[in-house]
């Protein structure tokens, strides 16, 4: 077994056995911790797909993950406000697969248009749809503006109690598992190898008969689905959501973790996600100016790092 394969069993072995012990240790924090940390694992996850196996550079993939949220939070607010009605707005087989839904139809509208440009054209493009919901739900006084909505109650699963952490916390770990299965075994199939040779060379791939744009945008779609559904677990994870979850800082964020753990493998978005919180952790203990490493880690994983952390682990390994 390659030794990307070992890392990846360790690491999600780790994950599993650690919150159950930080509970019996008396520090839930550490279980909020890890679960934020699986959640942001999922979102970047989804990023990987069209980042690391299409090149498809989007600075707008929080828009996803803002959007899967707010199909959370807006059903209950209005079950506690208007007078909704409970079995819509606070069962989670109803706003998980809607946060997915609405966020896999805006990830079709907006991937159509931006996939008619490429290269800078396609960042800016993506960056100023994320930026157009941004400003929407800012808008809205009625879901809070930018002061942001409270959930007051969360999502409700059969056999799941997401108010008991550690139910939450494996529901989550059980949701990253699935996403990491779904994108390995899209990059190995037929789907990803089309993908991953436009990624190479476009032209070379058109003239083979294949519709890339298709293939793109199928690909744009499912990872936007993801992105919604990581949102939906934000949302009832915080139990508050607000625009800020949107902002294209958060979508630097989101491709600072892919980047730094390996663009196109199957850890690395999660491999940078868990040094991006322990780092963001750690460091905004010191000083409010974290960010600053962060820019000069990233810095030094493009030039001396090409492949990340899981570059750098399975270096000259077959272990993707």
């Amino acid at each position: 077994m390659a030794l990307r394969h070992w890392i990846t069993l360790a690491v999600l072995v780790l994950l599993a056995v650690m919150p159950p012990v930080f509970i019996w240790m008396g520090n839930p924090f550490y279980v909020d911790l890890a679960t934020r940390l699986v959640i942001l694992g999922i979102a970047a996850t989804s990023l990987n797909l069209i980042l690391g196996y299409g090149g498809l550079i989007s600075f707008g993939h929080a828009a996803f993950v803002g959007i899967g949220a707010y199909a959370v939070g807006i059903p209950a607010y209005h079950m506690l406000y208007g007078g909704g009605e409970a079995v819509a707005s606070f069962n989670g087989m109803f706003q998980i697969p809607l946060a997915v839904a609405v966020s896999a139809l805006f990830a079709l509208i907006t991937g159509a248009i931006c996939l008619r440009t490429k290269g800078v054209y396609f960042i800016m493009i993506t960056m100023a749809f994320a930026q157009m919901v941004y400003y929407f739900f800012i808008s809205i006084e009625e879901y809070g503006a930018d002061d942001g909505l409270v959930i007051d109650m969360r999502s409700q699963l059969p056999f799941i109690e997401l108010d008991e952490p550690l139910q939450l916390y494996f529901f989550c770990y059980a949701s990253l598992i699935a996403a990491l299965l779904i994108v390995r075994t899209i990059a190995n199939s037929r789907f990803g190898m089309v993908l991953q040779g436009a990624k190479g060379n476009n032209e070379r791939m058109v003239t083979l008969g294949y519709n890339t744009y298709l293939y793109k945008l199928t690909a744009y779609v499912i990872s936007g689905a993801m992105a919604g559904y990581a949102g939906a677990l934000l949302g009832n994870f915080t139990t508050f959501i607000s625009p800020e979850m949107m902002d294209w800082s958060r979508s630097g964020e989101l491709m600072f973790m892919v980047i730094l753990g390996g663009a196109a493998t199957t850890l690395g978005p999660l491999m940078g996600s868990a040094v991006f919180i322990i780092i963001e952790e750690v460091l905004s203990n010191y000083t409010i100016y974290w960010h600053l490493p962060f820019g000069l880690m990233l810095i030094a994983v493009v030039l001396f790092a090409r492949g990340g952390l899981m570059g750098v682990i399975g270096r000259g390994r077959d272990g993707k």
